[in-house]
């Protein structure tokens, strides 16, 4: 008997398709944010790995939260104010801090592999140093990922993705 499961990546290409081309990560990928925006980004994405990473990750070389934080005070010693954490931000706060690390590993997937991949590429057009994207031992962390990555993870990651395509339209309706 054949298992004839959709692969995660296939159950998960529409919405990825949509976060990518939402307007916010095409300026970002362009390297059209302003400090500002940028700074809000990643606000968001402080935020998001706080939550994820109290909860457990399956490997330390994934930790964002000290990264993020330096781009963030890089922005702030340049003068730029932070600003809220976004509704949206909230709400998928709210969402990641009812699962246990089992039900947190479609996120980490999700959020960890778009700045081990789609995430380099972006590195070079942000405006600061880009701490956030920087990972000891890459390759490392990312089959940490893969080890565990299961097809029955899409509907989570979809979840996931719908949380950040309106954190990324928050995002561009708060632009300053």
């Amino acid at each position: 008997m054949q298992n004839h499961q959709i692969s995660l990546k296939d159950a998960t290409s529409v919405k990825h398709k949509l976060a990518e081309t939402m307007p916010f990560n095409v300026r970002m990928f362009r390297g059209q944010l302003s400090k500002k925006d940028y700074l809000s980004y990643l606000q968001q994405q402080l935020a998001i790995f706080e939550t994820i990473e109290n909860i457990g990750i399956p490997h330390e070389n994934l930790k964002r939260v000290a990264n993020v934080q330096l781009d963030i005070n890089e922005l702030i010693q340049e003068g730029h104010s932070p600003s809220d954490i976004l509704n949206s931000t909230i709400e998928y706060q709210h969402h990641l801090k009812n699962k246990n690390y089992d039900e947190i590993l479609p996120h980490i997937y999700l959020n960890y592999l778009a700045l081990a991949y789609g995430g380099q590429m972006i590195k070079k057009n942000v405006p600061s140093t880009g701490k956030m994207y920087d990972f000891d031992n890459l390759q490392d962390a990312v089959a940490t990922i893969r080890a565990v990555q299961k097809d029955d993870w899409a509907d989570e990651v979809n979840v996931g993705f719908d949380f950040l395509i309106r954190i990324f339209e928050e995002l561009d309706h708060t632009k300053i």
